[in-house]
């Protein structure tokens, strides 16, 4: 009676552990699917991007949450699986789960490999027999890192005296960004791309520094990048020059808070961009930024005063007397964003947002969902041209972008007259009938894009990196952090390290003569890199 007692205990506790491993399998598997099907949704997402270019803000938004989501689906799915592990190891019968993993991609060829060879048996594990024969071999790659490594590099030079003249002959000594530097070329560019590309301000590079067991005040910092700033002004100066010789910019603006006394003021920071790319243009990209304490319109005029080429913005009134045909140097060409324009139709017409909002949320608008259905269809036409030459662009937009532009305003405007001056969808209409000319200026222009797209991008570091730094120091500050944004964007602009690039040019350009400097630019810097590695 005992013995049947304690079988059919241990039979039901073994049935249990099996309805156990049984269920970690089942929620593994289930994790295992729900983290692949959001890693290839990601995928698609970024193909689509690829192939059809930046569709909405709204869109980058969304890729930037499913990559949120992929983290945490497949930190479960890892948790999940050791979990299922754990309980089949105690149990004979059921049978342990096996993840479904996206393939990964091989590790890069340039990584350096280091060869661990695992000691061979001596003899056989069978019968004990001392002649073994090589089969073969299995590698196990592991990807590992070594910590950043410190070292102080010796300089010496030797003194000679002449035994005829007694004078003393020496080579001089390296060249320092600061007088009696310190800091190698490589920890300058660190420290410039950390706080200028990174957006990590000089406090926390010295904390970080400082566990690593290398101490820099924030003070020696902050001369390092003051030095550094200057020694690269000839550089921002022929970056300048090339960006403003361009046929068409794209401008835009946005806020930095800058230190005053006992407060903050709202600053700004203005960019540039010279990108030829989109129209078949060979000329480099490249994006200059500029500074400034407030908003008013003597700084565009400023900054564009030698400037007659298109300048695609959005309809702020501070550009106007740059479009003023009265204007000494000429009048500059308005072209308006598209972009701008969409993207009040499509706050009145999110229907996604209006679900998350609830039963707070306001009607959708049907003119203002129309708006943008029409206005996608444009975007549909320039993805198809994008890259193609000027005048292939032109002709493509006259067969088939002239004809939706006239219906789209040709249905703007009676739509408006149907509606109240206070209808919500009102105010976006009558953006674009004011101003209907500019925005249409790309029918007649090849050169001219559908959007100002290229200056929102280079503007974005700026609206990330100030949740960091919180604020600019100084006026100054602001216009340093201008000038060696400059370098870093118009170097990434061109597919290059701006570390690496940095780090070059500051080795070089102590020893480059004045007519040679162009050499030092990020697209003729590319150059020789491209020709060494081929």
């Amino acid at each position: 009676m005992i013995l049947a007692e304690r079988a059919a205990r241990v039979a039901a506790e073994t049935r249990l552990v099996d309805a156990r491993a049984e269920a970690a399998n089942a929620q593994a598997d289930l994790s295992s699917t729900e983290a692949l099907i959001a890693h290839l949704k990601l995928e698609i997402e970024k193909l689509r991007r690829e192939l059809y270019g930046s569709r909405s803000e709204r869109k980058a938004r969304l890729l930037e949450q499913m990559e949120l989501q992929l983290e945490d689906l497949e930190a479960a799915a890892t948790e999940d699986e050791l979990t299922a592990e754990q309980a089949t190891a105690r149990t004979q019968t059921v049978q342990s789960f096996q993840r479904k993993r996206p393939s990964r991609k091989p590790f890069s060829e340039h990584l350096p490999r280091e060869r661990i060879v695992i000691a061979a048996p001596t003899s056989c594990s069978c019968c004990g027999s001392a002649r073994l024969s090589k089969l073969g071999e299995d590698v196990t790659e592991t990807l590992e890192v070594i910590p950043r490594q410190w070292k102080v590099v010796q300089t010496v030079r030797e003194k000679f005296s002449c035994r005829e003249c007694e004078k003393i002959t020496q080579p001089p000594a390296p060249f320092h960004v600061t007088p009696r530097g310190f800091a190698g070329p490589n920890l300058l560019a660190m420290i410039l791309f950390e706080k200028f590309g990174q957006h990590q301000p000089l406090n926390r590079q010295s904390e970080r520094y400082r566990r690593e067991g290398i101490d820099l005040s924030v003070s020696t910092l902050a001369d390092q990048v003051g030095a550094c700033t200057t020694v690269l002004q000839p550089l921002h100066a022929l970056i300048e020059a090339h960006v403003l010789a361009a046929e068409r910019l794209h401008g835009d603006d946005t806020t930095v808070p800058i230190l005053a006394k006992g407060k903050t003021v709202t600053g700004h920071i203005w960019t540039y961009v010279r990108d030829d790319r989109p129209f078949g243009g060979t000329a480099p990209p490249a994006a200059l930024y500029y500074a400034s304490r407030d908003r008013r319109q003597e700084h565009p005029e400023r900054h564009l005063r030698g400037y007659t080429g298109i300048l695609q913005a959005d309809a702020y009134s501070g550009y106007n007397g740059l479009y003023d045909p009265s204007r000494a140097q000429g009048a500059i060409t308005s072209a308006l964003c598209w972009a701008h324009a969409r993207r009040q139709f499509f706050e009145l017409a999110d229907i996604a947002a209006n679900a998350r909002r609830g039963r707070q949320a306001p009607a959708i608008s049907p003119v203002a969902l129309q708006a943008v259905r029409r206005i996608d269809a444009l975007f549909d036409i320039e993805r198809a041209i994008n890259g193609l030459s000027a005048e292939e662009r032109l002709r493509a937009r006259q067969e088939q972008s002239v004809p939706l532009v006239a219906e789209l305003e040709a249905w703007l405007r009676d739509e408006r007259c149907r509606l109240s001056r206070s209808a919500s969808v009102a105010k976006p209409i009558d953006y674009m009938l004011r101003r209907w000319d500019r925005f249409a200026r790309f029918l007649d222009d090849g050169r001219v894009c559908l959007t100002n797209n290229a200056a929102e991008r280079a503007l974005r570091g700026f609206a990330l990196g100030r949740k960091s730094w919180l604020f600019a120091g100084s006026d100054r500050g602001a216009a340093r952090a201008a000038a060696m944004t400059t370098l870093i964007m118009t170097a990434k602009l061109n597919d290059i390290d701006p570390l690496a690039w940095l780090a070059d040019v500051l080795t070089r350009i102590a020893d480059t003569r004045q007519n040679r400097l162009p050499e030092l630019l990020p697209w003729e810097w590319k150059m020789p890199i491209l020709q060494a590695a081929a």
